[in-house]
């Protein structure tokens, strides 16, 4: 039996399932939660600090924080921007 997938690249696998959307979303938010975190950190600012600064509630905090969690609105993660003093960029690349 000869395996289809020999010679394909991940991406090509990604593309044939109709995963490929789904992975990158998930990927880019994971990279998303982890940078917000580092700020925190570095910011030292508790989760409830930062839902203060973010006017918004703690379990919309943990939402965004959540790295398995794709649904996140560009308004939030501008307020998250703002909370930390930095700006927020998107680009297309």
């Amino acid at each position: 039996m000869k395996n289809p997938h020999i010679g394909t690249n991940f991406d090509d696998f990604l593309d044939e399932e109709d995963l490929r959307v789904d992975a990158k979303a998930t990927a880019i938010k994971r990279v998303i939660a982890y940078q917000i975190e580092l700020e925190m950190k570095q910011a030292n600012l508790s989760k409830t600090a930062m839902a203060e600064k973010m006017h918004t509630s703690r379990t919309a905090l943990d939402r965004l924080l959540d790295p398995t969690n794709a649904s996140v609105t560009l308004q939030t993660l501008e307020r998250a921007a703002l909370a930390l003093g930095k700006t927020l960029r998107i680009e297309l690349a």
